[in-house]
């Protein structure tokens, strides 16, 4: 035979455990230190001036 199952309790625990899944992932989105973000922020530009120097032409101003 089956378990009885509280559906009360059971609807809270799965809004315990939604609830929690969203916390892991804003940490993970927003919990970063300043100097994370600097890190971040440098090797992006640096990514960015190096695709940048391996262009065959530069970009015309009137295209941007």
């Amino acid at each position: 035979m089956a378990d009885i199952v509280n559906l009360r309790m059971a609807r809270k625990r799965a809004e315990r455990a939604r609830r929690e899944q969203e916390a892991v992932e804003s940490r993970a989105r927003h919990g970063r230190t300043r100097d994370e973000k600097i890190r971040d922020r440098l090797a992006a530009e640096k990514a960015e001036r190096e695709a940048e120097g391996h262009r065959l032409e530069k970009p015309s101003p009137d295209t941007e």
